[in-house]
């Protein structure tokens, strides 16, 4: 934790607020009240964290990033600098521009964290297939479902979109 961070304790909705292990806040970082913070992320300079938020594990959300209440960002996820967040970012993905939109997956990180090939290209090939091929994102699931091997970076992204109760970040603008 570095210089001028805010970590705000849980409210009655929680009653806390939670940082995994081994996370790197950098200065000026602010977490809200009834956040969790998952493993091994990293969130750099001046990132603001509104309320009730969810951040997965191996998450990097890079400087000036402000993410909106009751957000979840899935896991090793990477939201680039300057992104304004209001709406849930699957898990595996890059998220950038304003508004903020998919802009791929997060193939480097991933690699970096020892996902064979054969695991990235699926992700991809989900995305692909939710992103890029679709307008619609639960037609495009029921695809994904139909048309992936079953695998668990599949079950994962499957369960996140099903679960979203905010929606979940477009697609490439």
């Amino acid at each position: 934790i570095r210089e001028c961070v805010t970590i705000n304790k849980g409210t009655t909705d929680r009653m806390y607020t939670k940082v995994g292990d081994n996370c790197l806040l950098m200065a000026y970082v602010h977490i809200a009240h009834d956040c969790e913070i998952g493993n091994n992320c990293i969130i750099a300079n001046s990132v603001n964290i509104a309320g009730h938020v969810q951040v997965d594990d191996f998450v990097v959300l890079e400087g000036t990033v402000a993410i909106q209440q009751f957000i979840h960002i899935g896991k090793h996820a990477f939201i680039a600098g300057g992104s304004l967040v209001r709406k849930d970012v699957p898990p595996f993905v890059k998220a950038a521009k304003e508004p903020i939109c998919y802009a791929g997956v997060n193939a480097v990180g991933l690699k970096r964290r020892g996902f064979s090939d054969d695991e990235v290209r699926c992700i991809e090939d989900v995305y692909r297939m939710l992103y890029i091929q679709h307008n619609n994102i639960t037609k495009a699931l029921e695809h994904v479902k139909k048309e992936i091997p079953e695998s668990p970076v599949k079950a994962d992204v499957v369960s996140f979109i099903e679960s979203s109760d905010k929606g979940i970040i477009r697609g490439m603008i």
